[in-house]
């Protein structure tokens, strides 16, 4: 690298302004030159270089600014109430309270190549760092934080807010009563009357089923994208909500340094709560690089995922934003595999959904069995209903979003104890597209049914507001989404509710109709039709539960697993044991976010995660 520098001249090695002041401060210019080469080559300024590398240490960089300015520097500065949220932060610029009249700024990259340049001797400004300035201002405005990330969909879009109202509650447990007192009378007759109404959904999921198993999807992309040189790649936002995640913490932090993308060029956001000094403590343990930025969670309710995920979402500065859990290990390659795709897919793509696959397979049977469902769910139903152009509830984690998109349809629904699903079908109704991305991230499975269970049950819970909130005016979701795509949408979320609450029910039914000889004759052919018509319905549903799990397995090169396919009919009968618990937990605690423990597992299918994440007690995302 020195000899290149050497034979380009003098001219090429002087320093750019926005970090040639260092070397009167104490920094080698070696370095500072070095640094500068390396940035224009990544395509970023020289400051963010060396900030993001470590190579200078935030607070040093900014006291020898304030130095070079002759301005004073704030180590924690208190600002005035008319300091702006994100604004103040993503300009680097807010006002001063009264006891310090004037502003402080953490400028960067070209606002601070300018203040060099015209170096102010405004005696009202003051200098602080980017991370002191960002704590200053959720301290000034914490409230105001907290009802924005709680409550900005309900306000400006009510009519797309899912969370659930004690009046439609009423109506929904109505419904339920009157089913379970019907069943208890008439049996017969109300399974007759209830799968009648219900069989257009029951069809539909099968159908979308067996389509999606046809459609080609392999789990990783054939024609791998030309690389992109660094320069030319944009910035890219993480934001991973934590919440007691004091052992796989630095598990995830490896995991993303593995990501074969540029370091300055990825915009790392930490969320923690405010009661969770362990994650917080853990974290001040290591040596952070200069991309991570820990964000604390203004106090306030709901305590979900979806509203630390909106206290983060508006200081992204990645044109892209993808969402990970604490525990996930993405492919490396998965962000410029994600970049690729967005730049050959129409602007009205907002969203790319990764594959989500199980690590610790092995674990139980229980683990077997979730690693299954994960494969025909994120290997096969996903990816069919994105090729089709139906409506995909999307998945907790690894959600690749247009950032601009995400900010303007207002983040997540804070109340949406499953906030994923109802964001798919939101971005669908605002005219906006999910599609497939094939690129894994590992995850952990529950492997115990008690864990198992609490997870499902706020699923379900979750499916049935994202299902009750989209439906609440029809007219309106037909109108959005035409006749086909609305019966989708219905199809994926009451659909999914329903055939979890009635599986039993109906499986039970059936199998005493037909393994158990009639007293007498059909009296009539209706009789018959309507024997044929469940028998074809029973044969059928349980083609799709096995035909999309054998070519799951096949795509994953999962065959080992085969002898547990048999084993789904009961897996599905504890899903269905968790729909009705959803229904008593969506009463009595409507938004409550059930935690799961993760870090527990014993087995790696593939090695790389087993050590870090044992012992963790965190919340599902």
């Amino acid at each position: 690298m020195r000899q290149g520098l050497a034979e380009r001249g003098p001219q090429s090695t002087a320093l750019p302004i926005e970090i040639g002041f260092l070397a009167h401060h104490g920094q080698p210019p070696e370095t500072l030159r070095q640094a500068a080469v390396l940035a224009r080559l990544t395509g970023v300024p020289a400051d963010e270089f060396l900030l993001r590398h470590g190579l200078v240490e935030e607070t040093e960089f900014y006291r020898a600014l304030a130095a070079e300015l002759g301005l004073p520097f704030l180590s924690s500065p208190r600002l005035s109430r008319a300091a702006g949220y994100p604004e103040s932060i993503l300009a680097g610029l807010a006002p001063l309270n009264e006891s310090q009249a004037g502003f402080v700024m953490a400028p960067r990259g070209p606002s601070l190549a300018w203040l060099l340049k015209t170096r102010p001797r405004d005696r009202a400004l003051a200098v602080t760092t980017p991370s002191r300035l960002r704590e200053a201002v959720f301290r000034v405005q914490a409230r105001g934080i907290a009802q924005r990330a709680a409550s900005d969909l309900a306000e400006e879009s009510p009519d797309l807010a899912t969370g659930l109202g004690y009046g439609q509650i009423t109506v929904l447990f109505t419904i339920v009563a009157a089913l379970v007192f019907g069943g208890t009378l008439a049996p017969g007759s109300a399974a007759a009357v209830l799968g009648t109404i219900l069989s257009p959904l029951f069809l539909g999921m099968i159908v979308l089923r067996l389509s999606a198993a046809i459609l080609r999807s392999p789990v990783e992309s054939e024609e791998q994208p030309s690389r992109a040189r660094d320069a030319d790649l944009p910035v890219y936002t993480i934001i991973a909500p934590l919440y007691r995640e004091k052992r796989v913490v630095a598990g995830l932090l490896h995991a993303l340094s593995r990501l074969d993308y540029p370091a300055t060029k990825l915009d790392i956001k930490l969320v923690l709560e405010t009661d969770d000094r362990d994650t917080w403590n853990a974290l001040q343990a290591i040596d952070l690089p200069g991309n991570v930025e820990i964000i604390v969670a203004p106090g306030g309710e709901p305590r979900t995922k979806p509203r630390a995920l909106n206290v983060g979402l508006p200081l992204a500065r990645g044109r892209f934003t993808v969402i990970y859990d604490a525990e996930d290990v993405p492919d490396p390659g998965q962000l410029r595999l994600a970049v690729a795709r967005f730049a050959d897919l129409p602007p009205h793509v907002a969203c790319l959904q990764a594959r989500l696959t199980i690590d610790n397979t092995d674990d139980s049977w229980l683990t077997r069995l979730f690693t299954i469902e994960y494969a025909v769910l994120f290997d096969v139903f996903n990816p069919g209903l994105a090729e089709i152009g139906n409506p995909i509830p999307l998945g907790g984690t690894s959600n690749h979003f247009r950032t601009e998109i995400l900010q303007t349809i207002h983040g997540w629904d804070a109340w949406n104890v499953t906030e994923d699903a109802d964001l798919g079908i939101r971005l669908a109704r605002l005219g906006y597209e999910v599609m497939d991305l094939p690129s894994s991230t590992l995850e952990e499975a529950p492997s115990t049914l008690g864990t198992w269970m609490r997870q499902r049950t706020r699923w379900m819970k979750g499916f049935v507001q994202t299902a009750a909130g989209h439906s609440r005016k029809p007219w309106s979701l037909l109108r959005q989404l035409g006749l086909w795509r609305m019966f989708g949408t219905l199809v994926v979320t009451w659909g999914i509710v329903l055939s979890a609450l009635v599986y039993p029910i109906f499986t039970g039914l059936f199998l005493t109709l037909w393994l158990s000889p009639p007293a007498e004759p059909l009296a009539s052919r209706w009789e018959a039709a309507e024997h044929a018509y469940g028998l074809t319905l029973f044969v059928s549903g349980a083609a799709a539960t096995f035909i999309p799990a054998c070519v799951a397995l096949h795509r994953r090169k999962l065959w080992r697993l085969l002898p547990w396919v048999p084993l789904l009919p009961l897996y599905y009968g504890l899903v269905s044991l968790a729909a009705w618990r959803s229904l008593w937990e969506l009463a009595t605690a409507t938004f409550r976010w059930n935690k799961t423990s993760h870090g527990l597992a014993r087995t790696s299918r593939t090695g790389g995660s087993k050590g870090t994440r044992r012992g963790s007690s965190t919340r599902d995302r």
